[in-house]
């Protein structure tokens, strides 16, 4: 006997005027109309939307590391392996945090639309799905640096809010629907249910869109108007150093025209580390534990910094995932407190070789003991080219060491010293497979021409900069295709802890030509040509570039 169809309803089923009832087990995916999918995908998006306007709106009463985006962002960097972090350094250098948040915004915006889909077809595993990133969320922003219990909130309420949003919206696409299906646990198949419309159900996408801009301008709005930190690092004055930098020669600048100036400018001067948000530290605030193995722990305060005897120096700083040739390096005048006299004060211990600095944001840089020791004026900076630090630069104090790369002895916004020992404990980076020491390399830098650049024949100038900072650089060579090493002209050296420039006249004919530069230090080392990833210790070799002369 030939069973009758489930699609096929029984003639006391159809009312006039009125849809006819689906069978159970019947596929109501057969008869969405065209783009329900993409409309439920819509939704995700625009419940995502809440819940990040949200956090942002009620994260204006707490600390931004505490808003989602920012806690996300920061526990990936924390896992991401360290080829991937080189690679996006590589490519993108101090662009790398711009390039980390896009990549965020396509993801969460996938996952939007996925659980905008699965809502709608399952609400129950839709609303176990928003848990369960709610759940991420709370975990990455509970578990970072300086943040307490309560910082959470921001992130629960979003996430409330971000369900609220997801189910007026998937509501109301459901009702613009024929019919929402037996599958629904939304509705209860009812032919009297009240019907909207497709357009009734972008109306609500669009209002509910724009109270998110509203809400998430207004926390930003507020987020600012609550902090004063900017104002009050723009009103700091600094004090006069007890021992000056000293005079800067004439002639640091390369006589090459486009080298980069000797001296960066703050909002030039390179920026890598791993804070996604900024920390703002009131002055009032900040405080500095010395401990570990000393003789007496000793907490210093910002007032305390300012009425040491501070001293000035130029310092060249160079980060680690430089590659050859890169511009991850950068020259400024420092002013701060010799850390040899805050270790004074402490009395490390015999045994002691490192200590272990640590940033508001968790970071931390292992440094050897004896570095911060010597004359070479590793100092707490308090100022940078003679202005109170900007934020993104460690506002208000940071490390600066000269000789070594910033992953161990840079660290910006520290807060902890803990002298150690390299065998009891590991920093940041030595975690994730780089060196426990980073001594800066010999390198030589062409800056122009630029790189395949074309040039008219005849004398082109060729010029760039060169460091070894501790050691100085005695000597720049350039080898033009496999001719022979010529000595290019140094610019005047100011200390044997900044970098020093050069230039070189040559007498170009057509085609394409090679050029490569190399230095020699004060120890009288040749830059090696070997070359060398950054990871564990720094890149090496000699930089090559080809210009077409026309």
């Amino acid at each position: 006997m030939e069973k009758p169809s489930t699609q096929t309803p029984r003639p006391e089923e159809i009312t006039p005027g009125k849809p006819a009832r689906t069978q159970p087990g019947a596929d109501t995916g057969a008869q969405q109309p065209a783009g329900t999918t993409a409309l439920a995908a819509l939704a995700g998006v625009v419940a995502a939307a809440v819940v990040l306007s949200a956090t942002e709106l009620v994260g204006a009463f707490f600390t931004a590391r505490a808003t989602p985006v920012i806690a996300l962002g920061s526990t990936f960097i924390d896992f991401t392996p360290s080829w991937m972090k080189d690679f996006a350094i590589a490519t993108f250098g101090t662009n790398d945090k711009l390039a980390l948040f896009v990549g965020m915004a396509v993801t969460i915006v996938l996952l939007a639309c996925v659980l905008g889909v699965v809502a709608y077809r399952k609400w129950v595993l839709g609303v176990a799905g928003v848990l369960l990133m709610g759940a991420v969320i709370v975990a990455s922003v509970v578990t970072r640096a300086g943040v307490k219990p309560l910082d959470a909130i921001p992130s629960l309420s979003g996430t409330a809010a971000g369900l609220i949003a997801l189910r007026f919206l998937v509501t109301r696409l459901r009702r613009s629907q024929p019919w929402p299906g037996p599958d629904s646990d939304l509705a209860t198949p009812d032919p009297d249910r009240p019907a909207t419309s497709r357009r009734a159900f972008f109306a609500a996408s669009g209002v509910t869109a724009a109270a998110s801009v509203i809400a998430a301008t207004g926390g930003r709005l507020l987020s600012a108007a609550r902090s004063n930190v900017a104002q009050a690092r723009d009103a700091l004055q600094l004090p006069m150093p007890a021992k000056p930098a000293p005079r800067v020669p004439a002639g640091v600048q390369s006589g090459a025209p486009g080298v980069t100036p000797w001296l960066t400018p703050n909002n030039d001067f390179y920026r890598i580390d791993t804070a996604l948000s900024v920390p703002e530290i009131n002055v009032q605030d900040w405080e500095l534990r010395v401990h570990g193995m000393v003789e007496r722990e000793v907490r210093l305060t910002f007032q305390d910094l300012v009425d040491a005897k501070l001293i000035e120096s130029h310092v060249a700083l160079t980060c680690v995932s430089n590659p050859v040739g890169g511009n991850l390096a950068g020259n400024a005048k420092w002013l701060g407190m010799p850390i040899r006299d805050v270790l004074q004060m402490a009395g490390p211990q015999d045994g002691a070789d490192m200590v272990l600095s640590t940033s508001i944001d968790g970071f931390s840089a292992s440094t050897p003991l004896e570095v911060l020791q010597d004359d070479r004026d590793a100092m707490l900076a308090i100022g940078m080219n003679g202005e109170a630090l900007p934020l993104e630069h460690g506002y208000p104090v940071r490390m600066v060491v000269p000789g070594l790369y910033g992953f161990v002895s840079a660290t910006k916004w520290v807060v902890d010293l803990e002298v150690t020992r390299f065998a009891d404990s590991k920093a940041y980076w030595t975690q994730r497979g780089w060196s426990e020491r980073g001594p800066i390399k010999t390198m030589a830098r062409v800056e122009v021409p630029k790189s395949f650049a074309k040039v008219p024949a005849g004398r082109v100038a060729i010029g760039g900069t060169a460091w070894a900072q501790t050691r100085g650089i005695t000597k720049v060579e350039v080898q033009i295709d496999n001719g022979p090493w010529t000595a290019a002209v140094l610019s005047d050296e100011a200390s044997l802890i900044t970098w020093r420039q050069w230039s070189f006249d040559w007498e170009a004919t057509p085609g394409p030509h090679y050029i490569k530069a190399r230095a020699t230090d004060g120890t009288g080392e040749v830059q090696t040509d070997r070359r060398a990833d950054p990871v564990p210790d720094g890149a090496s070799g000699w930089q090559s570039m080809m210009v077409t002369v026309e």
